[in-house]
């Protein structure tokens, strides 16, 4: 026999759940609706749209030409960026307050990590474009002076001056900074909760606390790690409002990280006074639905990692 109450919490969990699962389905059945009449639209069609990598046209509303490649390109490479920066620096909080913090700094220092995730999106944006950009312009100019010969670091002549640093570089920096507490914070919890026999055995035998945290806390929070980059990724693919003020946008993919760049998110905002145009909309609206789809992916790949490890 089941208790009112636990009928009521029952009820009030099935719907909750079943509301979110509802309006996740919405969202994708109202871009995929708006989508298909500019995709029908588009003179390369379905085929077009995700092998036409040049400066899109929908200026002829009935013949547009749009592509999603140098998009998805520069959406992947800051995120890439990012990520690089970010996973050491995250894992490194995560272990420094599971296993070496005081007991007494551990709650304020994990708190002000998870500060940096309460910030604005725009404050970051304001930051890397007023303060952080400009700074690096000497870092930048000697990283190209050696290293300029290599793709990554190829200055082109219409790349954004390193004196304002409104570059891929700087805008994965700024990146790393908003997605290192999802990260840590991910990574410290699954940490904390290495059985204790594991982390005494290991002591017992005489491990350092380095050798006790690389044979026992790493392996049993691997997935967790794992799963916290994937989220912060997630994270990453989506983010507006701070690399469109930090980022140059270029609609050209030349693989440089001194270039400036548009991702999926970057291209609507840009794009928001041709909205007025339902067919012109629908086609970044179709972006839209493609940013969708790939962080609907990661974050599904997170969950499947955190749940295989329970």
């Amino acid at each position: 026999m089941k208790r009112p109450a636990d009928r009521v919490f029952e009820f009030l969990s099935t719907s909750s759940a079943t509301l979110i699962t509802v309006m996740i389905a919405a969202i994708a059945a109202f871009l995929l609706w708006r989508a298909v009449p500019a995709l029908a639209a588009n003179e390369g069609g379905l085929v077009g749209f995700f092998t036409y990598a040049e400066r899109w046209d929908t200026t002829n509303t009935s013949a547009m030409q749009f592509g999603i490649p140098t998009l998805f390109a520069n959406t992947v490479l800051i995120s890439a960026v990012a990520l690089a920066i970010a996973m050491p620096v995250a894992l490194g909080i995560a272990i420094f307050l599971s296993s070496y913090a005081p007991l007494r700094l551990v709650k304020p220092l994990g708190f002000l990590v998870d500060m940096l995730a309460a910030v604005p999106s725009i404050v970051y944006g304001l930051w890397g474009w007023q303060v952080l950009g400009p700074a690096l312009s000497g870092f930048y100019t000697w990283l190209e002076s050696w290293a300029g010969g290599f793709f990554l670091f190829t200055l082109h002549d219409n790349s954004p001056s390193f004196v304002t640093g409104r570059n891929i570089f700087t805008g994965g920096i700024v990146l790393a900074v908003m997605i290192v507490p999802i990260i840590a914070a991910t990574a410290r919890e699954v940490f904390v909760q290495t059985p204790p026999g594991q982390i005494e055995s290991a002591l017992a035998l005489g491990a350092t606390r380095w050798e006790v945290i690389r044979m026992t806390v790493l392996p049993f929070g691997k997935s967790g790690y794992i799963a916290g980059c994937m989220l912060g990724l997630g994270r990453a693919l989506g983010e507006t409002m701070a690399l469109y003020m930090v980022i140059s946008p270029l609609m050209d993919f030349r693989f440089s990280l001194f270039d400036g760049g548009t991702t999926f998110a970057t291209a609507i905002a840009l794009a928001s006074a041709e909205f007025g145009n339902e067919m012109r909309a629908g086609a970044y609206i179709a972006a839209g639905l493609m940013l969708f789809l790939l962080t609907f992916v990661v974050n599904a790949v997170a969950r499947t990692i955190v749940k295989s490890k329970h």
